[in-house]
């Protein structure tokens, strides 16, 4: 398995394909693989709030949509606390 690269390497990667370079040049140039270049600017889409529609783990408490969710969440498990509470009690017992 491949080491991981320095977080300043894929920082200057990014950098170099959002200031017009092709990223297929530079993923050659820098001795990594194309996918894994895609993948850390797809990364930094999520990080910077390029791609509202998903939320990575280090930016999605400070998104207003990330508590939404898990509220929603939250809610629909009490109600389901509520609705199953003698059954649950019922097998625990048993």
């Amino acid at each position: 398995m491949p080491r991981p690269c320095p977080p300043e390497f894929r920082a200057r990667a990014v950098a170099l394909v959002r200031a017009g370079k092709q990223a297929k040049q530079t993923a050659v140039e820098l001795g990594v693989h194309l996918v894994t270049l895609s993948k850390w600017l797809r990364q930094d889409d999520m990080d910077n709030g390029r791609r509202p529609e998903t939320l990575s783990s280090e930016s999605a408490p400070e998104r207003p949509a990330f508590w939404l969710h898990h509220a929603f969440i939250d809610e629909l498990w009490a109600q389901w606390q509520q609705l199953h509470t003698t059954t649950v009690a019922h097998h625990v017992v048993s």
